[in-house]
């Protein structure tokens, strides 16, 4: 075992786009959810990691006095890490935070921009504006919690090229170890899903998603930041070592209502609701909802779908060797078909998607399915 996500719901405000569990703050028991979340973070059997993540919601929703409970419960627990990451927003980092966080051995901020046009931001319900950015990474670099990745997303209502190009100039002038840039894809259960079911707003820019895409790997790529999995870039030797836990198909713990967790050959499930996940675990000392173990076939799965997400690629090698199959007699017909197609390559020992691949990497994904 090697990482562990954190899950923190509380948020200052909803933003029109988010489906994560979240809650606005106000009036909910934060001190009765984060010592529930303390006991299941005790009550693991590991102490030895190598990457943490706090995500939420929104972490730095949470007051000095609850954040530094937070960070003295995972520091008496697990120690340092090798990559500790904490989601912020830009207008919530203050210079007190940026300090606690660094004092307690964080050494790396996810920070939630979405885009640096003020009027965007007003449309996703964000609270910070583009000054805000500024502040905060000049906060952070003041006090030298200087790895950080900006967090930016594309194919927004309105949203023009100029729009994507100003993002590029910022990213050039403010220099961020880490970028990623995900497209908007509105869920169920959003403020945006439901405007757009009544008539009250549509999605998307006039421009062609694949256009925006292909200039936001081709502008980042410019700029020093080469694109290393299908929505994110880094500069070298800054790639997200925790989310490639994720996509490199690996074992990972998770804590705090409605995170997921990867174990052997299980996937499990959380409580989601704030109120249940306390109860849960103040009466029963358990807040896992459901446990999902995977057959081989899902396994294979799973090693396609993920792996494929790196630039890198499947490894032919490691498939064979975790499967005792080779990688050709599972998915040769599929291979063969997207490797012909040009959306496929193979080179060396790995299996990669192409530059026209990445375009429309899930309508791949679909043929690595095995029919039962």
């Amino acid at each position: 075992m090697r990482s562990l996500y954190v899950h923190i719901p509380f948020c200052n405000r909803i933003c029109t786009y988010c489906d994560f569990n979240k809650v606005l703050i106000k009036n909910q028991p934060v001190d009765a959810y984060l010592m529930a979340l303390k006991q299941e973070i005790d009550s693991f059997p590991v102490t030895d990691l190598k990457t943490i993540y706090v995500g939420g919601g929104t972490p730095t929703s949470l007051s000095m006095k609850q954040l530094e409970f937070l960070l003295q419960t995972i520091k008496n627990k697990f120690g340092q890490v090798s990559e500790y990451t904490f989601e912020a927003n830009p207008d919530e980092l203050t210079t007190e935070k940026i300090s606690l966080l660094k004092d307690y051995d964080v050494n790396r901020i996810s920070l939630g921009v979405q885009t640096f046009n003020n009027d965007l931001l007003k449309v996703l319900g964000r609270t910070h504006n583009f000054d805000d950015i500024y502040r905060s990474i000049e906060h952070m670099n003041k006090i030298g919690l200087d790895n950080y990745s900006i967090d930016l997303m594309y194919n927004l209502p309105g949203e023009k090229l100029m729009d994507i190009e100003d993002s590029l100039k910022n990213i050039e002038i403010l220099k961020p170890k880490h970028i990623s840039w995900y497209s908007l894809i509105i869920e169920p259960h959003t403020v945006f899903y439901n405007k757009i079911n009544r008539g009250q707003m549509s999605i998307g820019s006039s421009i062609k998603e694949g256009e925006i895409y292909g200039r936001v790997i081709n502008g980042l790529n410019d700029i020093g930041y080469p694109q290393y999995e299908i929505s994110n870039f880094s500069q070298k030797e800054f790639q997200s070592q925790h989310n490639k836990t994720y996509w490199l198909n690996e074992n990972y713990l998770a804590a705090g209502a409605g995170s997921h967790g990867y174990i052997g050959d299980m996937r499990y499930y959380n409580i989601k609701p704030v109120t249940h996940y306390i109860k849960s675990m103040n009466d029963h000392k358990n807040v896992v909802k459901e446990k999902i173990k995977l057959n081989k076939t899902d396994m294979m799965e799973e090693e396609m779908f993920l792996r494929l997400r790196l630039n890198q690629g499947v490894s032919i090698e490691r498939f064979e060797d975790k499967f005792n199959m080779p990688i050709y007699d599972v998915y040769g017909k599929a291979l063969d078909k997207h490797i012909n197609l040009g959306h496929l390559q193979q080179n060396d020992h790995y299996i990669s998607l192409t530059d026209e691949g990445r375009m429309i990497g899930n309508d791949i994904f679909v043929d690595f399915l095995i029919d039962d």
